[in-house]
């Protein structure tokens, strides 16, 4: 779901039965309008019609607020990611193709959130909760990388975990670079999926995956 003015019919018309349902809204909404770091605390407030002491009940300042959506977010990234890959289902390269597009149509149609998962700053370190949530959904992406490096000879085969991280690392660029909506954004001659393709697909056949990986 992708958070918008058409979503929540404005601050005014909500019920704040659920206070922090409405603050962490409204962080999404100024996360679309002006980015992680551009908003305030009492912005938030406002956005959701309530005073800039009502936050506090449920948040410590903004920064825990961001966590929250960062959470909420690696969540659903999660969820999306494992969906895709399905376990490799039916056969591992294309499952992983499944995987880089969902990759990419999360970072597209979710930006709020991608925004606040990887472009807020926040301390994944520091926050156990939001530490697991992303580590389970990198999980997917290093689970597809040990099935595929699972079926190449041992004395030949690739660490699974540089494999994962070389994926992701191409993901998040590509996501990064066709997720701008500003006039800095280029016009690339290829789709944010195609791009993908392509690179994950040049990058395996040197590691000598492509050819090693054979149809379940």
């Amino acid at each position: 779901m992708s958070w918008s003015r058409h979503d929540r019919g404005g601050p005014r018309g909500y019920h704040h039965g659920n206070l922090k349902e409405a603050l962490l809204r409204a962080a999404l909404e100024l996360i679309t309008q002006k980015g992680p770091a551009g908003f305030t605390f009492a912005e938030a407030a406002r956005w959701a019609g309530v005073s800039p002491a009502a936050p506090y009940r449920h948040f410590r300042d903004r920064d825990e607020l961001l966590a929250s959506v960062a959470l909420r977010g690696f969540e659903r990234f999660a969820i999306v990611l494992e969906k895709a890959w399905d376990d490799g289902r039916l056969q591992p390269l294309a499952a992983l193709d499944r995987l880089g597009k969902a990759y990419l149509e999360f970072a597209r149609t979710e930006p709020a959130y991608y925004s606040a998962m990887f472009e807020a700053g926040i301390s994944l370190t520091s926050i156990p909760e939001l530490r697991e949530a992303g580590e389970r959904a990198f999980a997917v992406l290093r689970g597809a990388s040990e099935m595929l490096c699972a079926q190449v000879p041992p004395q030949s085969r690739p660490p699974a975990l540089m494999v994962a991280l070389h994926i992701w690392a191409m993901s998040h660029g590509i996501a990064s670079l066709f997720g701008r909506g500003d006039a800095a954004r280029r016009t690339l001659p290829m789709s944010s999926e195609e791009l993908l393709e392509a690179a994950v697909l040049v990058y395996l056949r040197g590691l000598g995956l492509t050819t090693q990986v054979s149809p379940s």
